[in-house]
């Protein structure tokens, strides 16, 4: 769906870019950009055009990879630890409905791959969707907020998993903005510490958010990458009590009381991702209202259903410029955040950027330029100082701090600026509301 809005080289968002002239399909920046993307997209672009259109995303990877071992023969490649023919595919694992799929993807590859070139065998071309399957990481666009696609790092792919790790993994999109390409920084992934490690211990990531109770991350985890996970936080289920706490004090609510509640919090969850597929965010808003109104007498502080619905009610409600309202929801949201999540994750630094960024469109400067040094601090370790993201953040630091200092001088000058700064331009307006979260790291099955 963001085929031409996303340039095919660089992944950088703008409304008009330069169709390539023969598939129709794909668009980039420049010249720049469609030249340095001519060494992959050349076989795709014949095969697009014999085809008739473009094919799913998995099946497009699938060719790429098998063009490339074409190109370069199989076995590793320089800088490589691992070849794409090692990496564990679980097809023998496969469920009939996954086996169904397999199957389809095989046949629609089929139709896709020109007769013409190199022919490799079923077993080969199996075994590459079940990577895609297990070991894709998600893409980003160049600022790291909406996913465009999926990729295959092999390298990283022998990273296990751990639900509460010592390190993450960021696709930087490097930057593009200078006008000379020699000066542009390259598209790279990275694995990044997020604390300090000891010599000879494992490198770990986490293949999930650690938002989720850890039965249903265990869950999640066997039916995409089929193993059992046993690190410390699922074998103890530490957190959970967080996750599920309830109001504490004298009048703490019967266990019947708190069941119908998450209930509730279940089938409004439902009708809210209907109501935002529609566009209807009136609708959304009256929704988390009214469930916030239920949620607030029974559920903790920390309940993942109440903290779900905070989201939600800020980036809606921010949308909207309702700024007032999204920030009380957001400063809730990131403190229940901050007991529940590692110090040091992509997901709440992502997250505490957002409320700060609610606040600072709310006048509330004092609360917005604390929440945006706070997410600067964990984006520098798990994004790092050259990311696109951190780079927006930095400028967002510098600019608050600046407001701060004015505010602290003369509040009454500060409000009286800020309202005829509004008068004469549009406030920045918040991305439309999309039912996915902020990019996740692992790809997920469709």
């Amino acid at each position: 769906s963001l085929t031409h809005v996303i340039c095919h080289t660089c992944f950088k968002r703008q409304e008009r870019l330069h169709r390539c002239g023969q598939c129709k399909f794909a668009h980039y920046c420049d010249r720049t950009c469609q030249r340095a993307a001519w060494l992959n997209h050349k076989n795709e672009c014949s095969a697009i055009k014999r085809h008739g259109k473009a094919p799913t995303e998995n099946i497009r990877l699938a060719a790429r990879i098998l063009w490339k071992m074409e190109r370069e023969g199989t076995g590793l490649s320089e800088g490589c630890l691992v070849a794409i023919e090692e990496l564990q595919n679980h097809v023998d694992s496969f469920g009939e409905e996954e086996k169904k799929e397999l199957r389809a993807d095989v046949e629609s590859f089929l139709e896709f791959w020109p007769p013409h070139c190199q022919q490799f065998g079923m077993q080969l071309i199996s075994h590459i969707f079940g990577v895609i399957s297990c070991n894709g990481f998600t893409l980003s666009d160049q600022r790291g907020l909406q996913a465009v696609g999926v990729g295959i790092f092999p390298n990283l792919c022998q990273a296990n998993h751990d639900c509460w790790p010592n390190c993450t993994v960021i696709f930087n999109n490097g930057n593009h903005e200078a006008v000379r390409s020699m000066f542009h920084t390259q598209m790279r992934i990275e694995l990044r510490a997020l604390s300090k490690i000891s010599p000879g211990d494992e490198l770990t990531v986490s293949y999930v958010d650690f938002l989720s109770l850890s039965e249903e991350r265990r869950t999640q985890l066997k039916k995409q990458y089929y193993f059992d996970c046993t690190c410390e936080h699922c074998k103890k289920q530490l957190k959970d009590d967080l996750m599920l706490a309830v109001k504490a004090g004298e009048s703490k609510p019967s266990a019947d009381t708190v069941k119908e509640v998450i209930q509730l919090s279940k089938d409004t969850l439902e009708k809210i991702n209907k109501a935002r597929m529609e566009g209807h965010y009136h609708e959304v808003v009256k929704l988390c209202r009214d469930c916030l109104k239920k949620q607030e007498p029974v559920l903790g502080d920390t309940n993942i259903y109440l903290l779900r619905i905070l989201s939600i009610a800020s980036e809606v409600l921010s949308y909207l410029q309702m700024f007032e309202e999204a920030a009380d929801y957001a400063k809730r949201m990131v403190d229940g955040y901050l007991k529940i999540y590692h110090p040091n994750n992509a997901q709440l630094g992502m997250a505490v950027m957002r409320a700060g960024v609610t606040h600072w469109h709310a006048g509330l400067i004092e609360a917005g330029h604390g929440l945006i040094c706070k997410a600067y601090a964990i984006l520098l370790i798990t994004h790092g100082p050259s990311h696109p993201i951190t780079k927006d953040l930095e400028v967002m630091r510098v600019q608050t701090e600046m407001e701060l200092r004015m505010f602290q001088q003369n509040e009454f000058m500060y409000y009286k600026m800020r309202e005829a700064a509004l008068k004469n331009q549009k406030i920045q307006v918040m991305p439309e509301p999309s039912n996915e979260n902020a990019p996740s790291l692992f790809h997920k099955k469709e």
